[in-house]
């Protein structure tokens, strides 16, 4: 029961945190430690749960990514979002998760480095809130390539585990001048190839520390982990346009803070 009893609450945590700007491998790594969950077979959990919310999106957004496929925006040169804008959004973060992949999961995966991320990714997203400006793009077929590409260039932040995937690339979007739509959607769009990569790299290095008798466990952390990622996801959509990114920046240091207080001191 205990097993059971953490995969619900990790798989909690990466539900609502892959896809907003919090850092959901951030919150693995502390909510981990302070539950004790930190072994060969934790690492391997997490990408399993991880696939769960990149589900969740697929879900979602299936119209989307069904048009992809559609190369006739790409030839007749219409201003719609295609496959271009995706790969233009994931290239930067997959040359340098290849480059960093083993350096950061050797030294980066702490609970100290975790808060560094935490508070370094929210001082870019107040920044980002201070310097946006009136958008050009207000949802995915405004967004230009050069947007795309800025947006996929502030992905590779997101490689240090605490700066978080969305909080960089919808940061990035704000500056680029791309509405909190826009970015938020993009944001997802990206976040699902690049995820599959590092997932599915991360589960054939680890493919041996599963067991028959962790199939339980593994199940309902990734069940929990796509129902409230459905969820997050729409909700997020409505906060975000309300309420901006600064409560998610407050939010971040808030946590770094009393972790390194009451855990790490």
């Amino acid at each position: 029961m205990k097993d059971i009893l953490i995969a619900f609450i990790l798989g909690i945590v990466e539900g609502l945190a892959e896809f907003l700007p919090v850092s959901s491998t951030g919150h693995l790594i502390l909510v981990g430690h302070l539950l004790g969950f930190e072994d060969e077979r934790a690492k391997t959990f997490e990408i399993v749960i991880q696939l769960g919310a990149i589900l969740a999106i697929t879900i979602l957004y299936r119209e989307r990514l069904v048009s992809l496929f559609n190369i006739k925006p790409i030839l007749n040169k219409e201003k719609k979002f295609n496959a271009i804008h995706i790969v233009l959004g994931v290239f930067p973060a997959i040359i340098a998760g290849l480059l960093l992949h083993d350096v950061i999961k050797t030294y980066l995966f702490r609970p100290n480095t975790v808060v560094i991320g935490l508070i370094a990714g929210a001082i870019l997203m107040i920044i980002a809130e201070r310097k946006k400006s009136e958008p050009t793009s207000y949802s995915l077929d405004d967004l230009t390539y050069r947007q795309a590409l800025t947006i996929g260039l502030f992905q590779c932040l997101a490689v240090y585990p605490g700066f978080s995937r969305a909080g960089s690339t919808i940061s990035g979007g704000l500056l680029s001048k791309a509405s909190y739509k826009a970015s938020s959607e993009f944001s997802f769009l990206i976040a699902l190839p690049v995820m599959v990569g590092a997932t599915g790299l991360d589960l054939l290095k680890n493919w041996n520390h599963l067991s028959v008798s962790d199939i339980p466990m593994f199940l309902v952390g990734f069940i929990t982990s796509f129902v409230v990622a459905m969820l997050a996801v729409v909700t997020f959509l409505k906060w975000l346009e309300i309420l901006g990114l600064t409560p998610f920046a407050y939010y971040r240091i808030v946590i770094a803070i009393l972790f390194t207080i009451f855990v790490l001191l």
